[in-house]
């Protein structure tokens, strides 16, 4: 029996986190090649009142491990958000990665289904199926914050075009 919760999700995360990651490799190998301080692609944004591109890879990859964890009926694991450098977000997004790997298919079994509470940003509480969350939820945000990091990153010169964000699948 195939689980469509977990088709829609756990592959999406990996293969877009898999191209966030290699879009950041060829950002710091930009910033080297034109000698161009690495902070300024880490805390460049669209728009001033955005979010800088370090806190979009943190964003994005919070909302991987929190979605897919929250649907697999598991806690979510907590990242500091310290991350400063290129390394650190690489770091980042191979911990995510590694703990979406590790969820099995069967722990989405229910997941459509299953009720799912967040306080998004505010004490106001939502409450959704583990459908509704993925597909009107989830799934938007993360995607918003991977092309977001991915624009800042195009916009400030580094080459890199739709495969690249895509990544491999």
């Amino acid at each position: 029996m195939t689980n469509a919760i977990f088709n829609a999700s756990i592959p999406v995360f990996k293969q877009m986190l898999g191209g966030l990651q290699e879009v950041l490799r060829k950002a710091e190998l930009h910033a080297a090649d034109k000698k161009i301080d690495p902070n300024a692609l880490l805390q460049a944004r669209l728009y001033p009142d955005m979010f800088a591109l370090l806190r979009q890879v943190q964003v994005a990859s919070d909302f991987a491990k929190s979605v897919s964890a929250r649907l697999a009926g598991v806690e979510v694991p907590k990242l500091d958000d310290t991350e400063q450098t290129f390394a650190d977000l690489q770091a980042r997004i191979a911990t995510v990665l590694a703990f979406i790997g590790g969820l099995d298919a069967e722990k989405f079994a229910h997941a459509a289904e299953r009720e799912i509470v967040t306080q998004a940003g505010t004490p106001k509480e939502k409450r959704f199926t583990g459908q509704s969350y993925l597909f009107n939820y989830g799934l938007p945000h993360f995607f918003f914050h991977v092309t977001t990091a991915f624009a800042i990153l195009r916009h400030n010169g580094v080459e890199i075009g739709k495969k690249d964000y895509i990544g491999s699948y």
